[in-house]
């Protein structure tokens, strides 16, 4: 951590060098090796990236599919899965894998994400033994292709209510499967269009004229490349990019599948009818099956922090070449990236990108401590706290991280001025295919709401889902008053300065460059929305009106609370990531990020600080001419700190900007 204070003079400061292979050495982590074999593969098909553009959308589907199989015999995408089924056995090393591969073609990663994480994690982490045996070997290999039928036209992030029926038959000992409108078609099913042969399908289950919520079905789509009967398969057509996954639409028309096909871990149905389940709660049942899949979250999130990586990389090299205007007449022409202005529009985003990387593996670790506790098989529940407080973190690091990634590659790509707008130079392709990270794998507004109930209701035993009128009628009761009582308005002043070490007026003092200071802000933001939001939600509730109607009106709220709770988790991360290292360049240059990464975020939203009394007038202009200082620190160090995020020559494809 750089600790200069704002007022020490400039000859104090003296510039780090940085080892560009150490510092890599530092970001891969324990992962090195899975990371390497990602690159070398990413660099033996970097041809896609041409190709993408080159080929028919039917023949550009096919070579991504074979693209995906070959990559799938190297041991990259199996990761995940049980040694005995020929996986890896390594559930931290198969997200490591993931982040890598969003280096490359997106079509590439997304192929793999539906294959190996939604129908391959599904098969996992929702069947038994039966159903590994029967899937997991083929679909590791690539060999059975499958898809993820969740989502559906009319119900979207709204699982619980999804339309698509499947009624048990006693008589025959099978599962009827019907779409019965089409709202309750299956939509934007990656691999379904051409390639699935198998499906996961999520459906309504009804057992004896009774419904028991959603439950997940393995139905077959096709036999031999034919579409089975009583299944009717539409494709999507092009979409915004992502081309070269066929994504689809299916129906169900009382499509028959055995006993066996329902995905059984969490309930099961006996041959005479009876459904039998150990969580007897259905909110919680269906939430512990979709708490197994947070693995996508969390893969998403690595993605989009990677595709930050690949824009930043191109305009941070092409902006420490590229020469525009003199700096007298006569003289040569400037540099970008000497540019004041060109440094404030990439620099904080190189800066928050390492704090992101530094988030993420915090939350790829959590993944892999809750999931290596289960084999897959025996069906081992770990702490329910714990899976509780990995959901929560992943959806609002999901959410920051694409967020993030759109923000970047729109950022880069215009500093690269007219060459970026060229689609050989990598950004039409970034921005098409990343635009829908923010959608895919929960939408980002829905996620920060999960963020925020688990914020509310203190990770409490009865945490429901993503029902608001749920969330509401449990927030008003217990939860709310338990946080009004910690935040209430003659505490919050104690707790400040529990925060701010020092009282309430050592803020206004303490150096900039000070770590403790920078979280003590994140902190400070995060409690005071968080006792406002819960004492908004009471006097709604108290005036008697609808519950649903108070959460409507204070969904603003709900927001900013959780984009500061991630916020505030990722400046911990970063903290964090920089004390453990060992003292030298990589140390302190890490030290100037994260420096750069707090006060920019400080900056970012500094109306709030001074609203609400945590930032004067005089603090504010300091902490930007740090920001600019910062800048200008970072400058020269620019393009050793995107070397180090070690992506491949082949897969930058900017031959105009990266020369």
């Amino acid at each position: 951590m750089a600790h200069e204070n704002s007022s020490a003079p400039a000859t104090a400061y003296v510039q780090p060098e940085i080892d560009v292979p150490a510092l890599t050495a530092v970001l891969d982590g324990e992962y090195a090796g899975i990371r390497d074999l990602v690159r070398g593969n990413l660099t033996t098909y970097s041809s896609i990236l041409d190709e993408a553009d080159e080929l028919g959308i039917d023949a550009y589907r096919e070579r991504v599919r074979e693209i995906v199989v070959k990559m799938a015999a190297t041991g990259q995408t199996g990761m995940g899965f049980p040694v005995e089924y020929g996986g890896g056995g390594d559930v931290g090393a198969s997200i490591a894998a993931f982040e890598t591969l969003a280096f490359g073609d997106l079509s590439v990663l997304v192929k793999v994400g539906v294959q190996f994480g939604l129908f391959g994690g599904a098969i996992l982490h929702l069947g038994t033994r039966r159903h590994h045996e029967a899937h997991l070997p083929g679909l590791i290999t690539g060999e059975l292709m499958g898809c993820f039928a969740m989502t559906e036209t009319g119900h979207g992030s709204n699982v619980q209510a999804l339309g698509t029926v499947a009624t048990y038959d006693s008589a025959t000992g099978e599962f009827v499967i019907t779409t019965p409108d089409d709202d309750a078609r299956k939509d934007y099913i990656g691999n379904a269009a051409r390639h699935a042969e198998l499906a996961v399908v999520f459906a309504q289950l009804e057992v004896d004229g009774r419904s028991q919520g959603v439950h997940a079905f393995v139905v077959p789509l096709r036999t031999g490349g034919r579409t089975a009967p009583g299944i009717r398969i539409e494709d999507d057509g092009r979409k915004m990019g992502l081309n070269g996954v066929d994504n689809g639409r299916i129906w169900f028309d009382g499509v028959r599948v055995p006993r066996e096909a329902l995905l059984d871990r969490f309930a099961d149905v006996t041959p005479e009818g009876c459904y039998e389940s150990a969580i007897d709660d259905p909110n919680r049942r269906f939430f512990t099956m979709l708490g197994t899949l947070v693995q996508g979250r969390v893969s998403v999130a690595g993605a989009g922090t990677s595709v930050a990586k690949v824009a930043l990389t191109v305009a941070t090299k092409y902006a420490a070449r590229r020469r525009q205007f003199g700096a007298g007449q006569g003289s040569e022409e400037q540099v970008l990236l000497d540019y004041g202005l060109h440094q404030r529009r990439l620099l904080p985003l190189i800066a928050r990108t390492y704090a992101l990387h530094a988030a993420q593996d915090v939350v790829r670790t959590q993944l892999h401590e809750v999931f290596s506790g289960i084999s897959g098989i025996s069906g081992i529940e770990d702490d329910a706290r714990a899976r509780r407080r990995l959901e929560a973190r992943a959806a609002g690091m999901k959410a920051l991280s694409t967020w993030h990634a759109t923000r970047v590659v729109q950022e880069c790509r215009e500093a690269c001025g007219g060459a970026g707008y060229l689609a050989v130079n990598r950004f039409a392709a970034l921005k098409g295919d990343s635009d829908v990270f923010t959608t895919f794998e929960g939408d980002n507004h829905v996620l920060l709401q999960l963020v925020a109930k688990g914020l509310l209701t203190d990770h409490a035993s009865e945490f429901e889902g993503l029902d608001q009128l749920g969330m509401v009628r449990y927030v008003t009761g217990l939860a709310v008053e338990t946080v009004i009582e910690r935040t209430s308005a003659h505490k919050l002043l104690e707790r400040v300065r529990d925060l701010l070490p020092g009282g309430d007026d050592w803020d206004r003092e303490a150096g900039l460059l000070d770590p403790e200071y920078q979280l003590a802000m994140f902190r400070f933001r995060e409690e005071h929305l968080l006792a406002g939001l819960a004492r908004r939600i009471k006097r709604g509730i108290d005036q008697e009106r609808a519950a649903g109607a108070v959460f409507s009106q204070v969904q603003d709220h709900v927001i900013a609370l959780a984009r500061s709770h991630v916020e505030r988790l990722v400046a911990e991360a970063f903290v964090g990531q920089v004390r453990a290292l060992p003292e030298g360049g990589g140390k302190a240059a890490l030290g100037l990020l994260c420096d750069l990464f707090a006060l920019s975020a400080i900056e970012a939203d500094r109306a709030w600080f001074m609203e609400h009394g945590r930032l004067t007038v005089q603090r504010s202009k300091a902490i930007s001419r740090e920001v600019n200082d910062l800048c200008r620190k970072v400058r020269p160090l620019a393009v050793d700190l995107v070397d180090a995020w070690g992506i491949p020559s082949a897969v930058l494809r900017a031959p105009d900007l990266v020369g």
